[in-house]
């Protein structure tokens, strides 16, 4: 019997079918609370997610969060 490792590379090929990550827009004094906490926030698009990851700059953006973001601000 050999001790040996054998290293195999991970050739597995991306095959979920989820769409890339993006970013919501949250009331700003909900943030840390959930970051620290763990509760739940509801973003303008209605989805309600722990925050969990903080955006950077140019990260892509949920279109209808923009849509309700852009009409807040008339």
């Amino acid at each position: 019997m050999s001790t040996e490792i054998l290293d195999r590379p991970d050739v597995r090929e991306n095959t979920t079918s989820q769409p890339p990550e993006v970013f919501h827009y949250v009331k700003k004094n909900q943030i840390a609370e959930s970051a620290v906490m763990g509760t739940l926030v509801e973003a303008l698009c209605g989805e309600v997610f722990p925050v969990t990851k903080s955006p950077k700059p140019g990260s892509p953006v949920c279109e209808p969060c923009k849509e309700v973001y852009a009409q807040l601000k008339k």
